[in-house]
């Protein structure tokens, strides 16, 4: 099978693509504080304790979900549509986009100045780093198994991340009710 330099370099996209996804979740579960992992989501334990008692209780992650829940109602109707549940992705994406912005401003940038120049972009560990990875039999160059197999590892990463699926919800673990605690 000839691969085309095109095919090849969408390929790379996707897994950086893939790989940038783990980040972010990494990022977004790293941001949390002290929660744990149920349902394939991360609880955020210190909002949830209203009593400041050190524990959770059914009652406490009741209330947080469903003051969660009113709060991304904006129609106040008592049901969340499609708008409000998009909006409600949408924001927990972008916290996490602003996470993993801020993190690579203090881990790039190296003249202090709260920017990343594109020398500084240019200089992390990036395409030949990730061409590196995808390179399993170290030839020199990358096929579509290769990229197949990157793909795999990229999504079982994931996976064990939000701490396997064995519930309801959708395909990625989650229940339907992520909003975004951070």
């Amino acid at each position: 099978m000839k691969l085309t330099y095109k095919s090849t370099g969408l390929g790379i996209v996707a897994v950086a693509v893939l790989m940038l996804g783990s980040a972010a979740i990494a990022d977004q579960m790293g941001s949390m504080g002290h929660g744990a992992m149920m349902g394939g989501q991360v609880l955020d334990l210190t909002a949830m304790d209203t009593d400041k008692d050190g524990k959770v209780s059914k009652d406490e992650m009741t209330a947080h979900r469903a003051a969660r829940t009113a709060a991304v109602d904006a129609n106040a109707d008592g049901k969340l549509s499609a708008d409000e549940l998009a909006a409600m992705h949408l924001t927990a994406m972008e916290t996490a986009a602003k996470n993993m912005a801020a993190r690579m401003i203090e881990q790039l940038d190296t003249d202090a100045d709260g920017l990343l120049s594109v020398a500084e972009l240019a200089a992390r560990p990036g395409p030949e780093m990730m061409f590196d990875r995808i390179d399993a039999n170290s030839d020199g160059f990358i096929d579509q198994a290769e990229v197949d197999a990157a793909k795999a590892a990229m999504m079982d990463r994931g996976g064990k991340m939000r701490g396997g699926h064995h519930g309801k919800g959708d395909h990625n673990g989650h229940d339907g009710m992520d909003m975004g605690d951070n």
